[in-house]
């Protein structure tokens, strides 16, 4: 497919749009980090139970990307980001209405189901619409915009919570989100498949994608490391503020607030520089070789520092850990245009599995440790140890598979 760069104008609009559709998919996706301390009384959650919950959405996110891909390279992000939507209404109105933890993890299947095009609708349109220079800051800018439905997701959910209570919360979620639809169709542009049927086989396959050396290098990156940052900054590093630093309720959502602040600027900033940054030889590679080993120093202070470790670490850690979001656009520029839809989302199929996984594996490793003798907070730091290790050798294995560049 060819590309058809739309002037500033009709790009800012389009991006505009999408925006608003991808804040509700990450207020809906960090929304169990402030509301897990009434969750877990209401329905006598475990961690591990909890951890579950949380990575339902991501489960039900996962499933769906790679046919996914598919749909986004043949029908385009305006019919496909519409039509898993309204599947998205349907699963947060069933989480308002759930009476137990099976209704609660059902609605959160769902609803990962419907949103798992909001992201990956408008980069694929990106890799069409908007320029090759522009495309690792449209992807910083859609971070950004994620960073402030984490925010929303926070202080001010909290702030509500006693007004409306959090199943009224998510009915008032589903209304936006049916607005979200009706500007979806009245100013996405309609997808123009140029591929005929005789040509689609010289348009790539999804074993293409799979079998590629730079992809496959990546794959430990988003599952486990990708993943973690994830599942810490929308799960668990609410958790440990309450249960290892000692935070009350109002405390952990207003330093998840801080959190998710720090991040909507650095994204922004980080968008900006980026083009700069490439045009003084600080290429992907590098920022990434370099730059991740300082995010492992940052958690293993927060192992070490206990209980001492607060949202200030946090920031910290999540802030350093910027240089991961460069993956997902790197994986993209390394296919043509007629495999926007299927790198992408085979890209982001791991972040969320991965993401899936590790909100529920440290979880079950918390439990695990606690049934074993070890007290709550020697648990979280065992947990998160794990999970460091883990994110190092995923480092080592895509260092090595590109030591010539």
């Amino acid at each position: 497919m060819e590309k058809n760069i739309l002037p500033i104008k009709k790009a800012v609009l389009i991006f505009f749009v999408f925006a608003c559709g991808y804040f509700i998919s990450c207020l809906l996706r960090a929304i169990t980090a402030t509301l897990s301390p009434l969750l877990t009384n209401e329905f006598n959650l475990l961690a591990g139970d909890l951890g579950l919950l949380a990575g339902g959405y991501f489960l039900g996110f996962a499933s769906m990307q790679i046919p996914l891909g598919y749909l986004l390279d043949r029908h385009g992000p305006k019919k496909i980001v519409s039509s898993f939507l309204l599947i998205a209404i349907i699963g947060t109105a069933a989480f308002a209405l759930a009476q137990n933890f099976a209704g609660l993890l059902v609605s959160r299947i769902l609803i990962g189901v419907g949103v798992s095009a909001c992201l990956m609708g408008p980069l694929t349109g990106y890799r069409i619409w908007f320029a090759d220079e522009y495309q690792q800051r449209g992807n910083s800018w859609m971070l950004m915009i994620a960073s402030t439905g984490f925010v929303f997701s926070t202080l001010p959910v909290q702030i509500l919570l006693p007004i409306f209570g959090w199943r009224w919360i998510f009915g008032g979620i589903s209304i936006l989100i049916f607005f979200v639809i009706i500007l979806t169709l009245l100013f996405i542009p309609s997808w123009k498949n140029e591929v005929d049927n005789n040509n689609q086989k010289n348009t790539g396959s999804l074993s293409d994608v799979w079998k590629n050396k730079f992809f496959r290098s990546t794959i430990p990156l988003g599952l486990f490391n990708y993943g973690g940052i994830m599942a810490v900054q929308t799960l668990w590093a609410g958790p440990w503020m309450i249960r290892v630093a000692g935070y009350d309720p109002l405390e952990s959502a207003t330093g998840l607030f801080w959190i998710n602040t720090t991040m909507l600027i650095a994204f922004f900033v980080w968008g900006f520089i980026l083009p700069k940054l490439n045009n003084l030889g600080l290429d992907t590679m590098k920022l990434m070789k370099f730059g991740l080993p300082i995010s492992y120093l940052s958690l293993l202070t927060i192992i070490i520092s206990g209980e001492n470790a607060g949202a200030i670490h946090f920031i910290i850690y999540i802030f350093t850990s910027i240089v991961l979001t460069l993956t997902q656009p790197a994986v993209a520029m390394r296919f043509p245009t007629s495999l926007a839809g299927k790198s992408l989302t085979s890209f982001n199929l791991l972040i969320f599995l991965g993401t899936f996984i590790m909100q529920w594996g440290i979880g079950l490793i918390i439990d695990l440790s606690q049934f074993l003798g070890k007290g709550e907070i020697q648990s979280f730091q065992i947990s998160f140890f794990v999970y460091l290790v883990i994110c190092i050798v995923s480092y080592l294995f895509f260092l090595l598979n590109n030591k010539n560049e």
